[in-house]
């Protein structure tokens, strides 16, 4: 369980903050509208996602060693990268930070003006429909995050405690607090989980490459600092300086995905 914690720990951040925004949405879709047509489009999203497990978790396990780091350490290294570059326009001023209390609100408003409509045994359509594509999407980064990092370390199990423990976390949370876990410093998580994603993909596609990393998997004590310094060389440098003006409200479409 000791060789396995640092797994665990890092699929536990990166799922935290995804099943953080899934839980904006089923609130919003839940206590605006209704909770039975909410849950119905949340099973419906958890048995798809499920499926896709099912097909994918043994497929991939049956890539080379070899050729599985090189796969996993490039689609790695390309989700890392994107959740850095976010990160970093955000902390630079470049990109409104992200804030959940405003995500749900938007969610609640965009709810109530929906008009109200049933097809077949689901009486909210839109609660369903809500509901499932904010579970599915926010799942399919759980399912790609638990699936790379369990597969290419072969221990899926600890990688899917990881996940599980992150959901079952956020869920109870949500279920108390009955809001959007607003003060949960999810945009300094989003850094921290886009340069551990960058570092593990550099270190796996590196060795999927044929690269004998110096000292084996201690490098990664080196490469993680290294990308966080990078990044954090990025925001300063982007950051605007004073006497120059602010960065204009619309730079932020400029610069979004």
């Amino acid at each position: 369980m000791t060789s396995a914690l640092p797994l665990i720990l890092t699929v536990f951040v990166a799922c935290a903050v995804e099943a953080v925004e899934a839980l904006t949405i089923v609130l919003a879709s839940g206590l605006t509208r209704e909770w039975r047509s909410t849950f119905q489009g949340m099973a419906v999203a958890l048995l798809a996602l499920a499926a896709i497990v099912a097909v994918l978790g043994p497929t991939i396990t049956l890539l080379p060693l070899t050729a599985l780091r090189l796969v996993v350490g490039a689609l790695l290294a390309v989700f890392g990268l994107q959740w850095l570059r976010k990160a970093i326009l955000r902390a630079s001023g470049h990109k409104s930070l992200h804030d959940e209390a405003s995500a749900y609100q938007r969610e609640v408003a965009a709810a109530r003006a929906a008009a109200p409509s049933s097809r077949g045994r689901v009486h909210d359509w839109y609660a369903f429909t809500l509901s499932f594509k904010g579970v599915l999407l926010e799942g399919l980064e759980v399912v790609f995050i638990v699936i790379t990092f369990g597969a290419n370390q072969h221990n899926v199990g600890a990688a899917a405690i990881g996940a599980a423990a992150a959901v079952i976390v956020v869920a109870v949370t949500g279920i108390l607090v009955r809001a959007p876990l607003a003060r949960v410093p999810e945009n300094a998580m989003k850094f921290a989980v886009g340069v551990m994603l960058t570092s593990f993909g550099i270190f796996w596609g590196a060795e999927g490459a044929g690269v004998e990393w110096p000292g084996g998997d201690a490098a990664l004590l080196v490469l993680v600092p290294l990308v966080a310094l990078v990044s954090l060389g990025y925001t300063a440098l982007l950051r605007p300086r004073p006497g120059h003006g602010s960065v204009a409200p619309s730079s932020e479409k400029a610069v979004s995905s």
